[in-house]
């Protein structure tokens, strides 16, 4: 048992270290909890309300299927690295049932753990999308200079719900918007993306 131990532990060791390298490199998408990835552009727009209009039914599905949902590369990886490293450990210190007892209990334990955390991250991405929807017409500032006639894509902070956000940006505006500059959100893009145009004293003050 300990060649499977070991094999676990390194399998399932590499997989995670490979998933961290391409997150790394913007390849890994998002959480892949319940086999979702990302929230992009109308994708996540869709997903986010699709979540929220089932999140009620979602209570009431079976366990299996609850279950399931927790199935991914992540998850596997864990209980896979989990499960040889602690049985690899126990092997040398109790009997060789008593080894597999405890691989198994830390491969379920790294299995459920992780599964729960990408659960709560995925949240965390709808809430994210349903705010953003709220930014129209919130004022900010550009934070990266944001190229002409939608021809790149720039930073800004805006504040909304009291609290300073960052967002990607384009304009369809003829001129650059340049760092420092004052804009208002006038519609969403995608999920972390809207597009702006500037704000003037003299647009405030006609609004007043």
């Amino acid at each position: 048992m300990d060649t499977v131990y070991l094999i676990c532990a390194v399998v399932g060791g590499t997989m995670i270290v490979c998933q961290f390298l391409l997150t790394l490199l913007g390849l890994g998408g998002s959480h892949d909890t319940g086999g979702h990835v990302g929230l992009d552009g109308a994708a996540g727009h869709d997903l986010s309300h699709d979540l929220a209009g089932t999140g009620h039914d979602a209570a009431h599905d079976s366990e299996p299927n609850w279950f399931l949902s927790m199935l991914t590369i992540r998850t596997l990886s864990a209980a896979l690295a989990f499960f040889g490293l602690a049985g690899s450990a126990a092997s040398h210190h109790v009997e060789p049932l008593q080894a597999l007892g405890i691989a198994i209990l830390a491969g379920a334990v790294a299995f459920f753990f992780v599964g729960w955390m990408l659960r709560l991250l995925t949240k965390l991405n709808v809430d994210g999308s349903a705010r953003i929807e709220r930014a129209v017409g919130s004022r900010g500032t550009v934070y990266l200079s944001i190229p002409a006639a939608r021809a790149g894509v720039g930073k800004v902070h805006v504040s909304l719900l009291n609290r300073t956000h960052e967002y990607k940006a384009i304009t369809s505006k003829e001129e650059s918007l340049p760092t420092g500059a004052k804009i208002v959100v006038v519609s969403i893009v995608s999920a972390d993306t809207v597009e702006v145009a500037p704000f003037s004293e003299t647009e405030r003050n006609s609004h007043v």
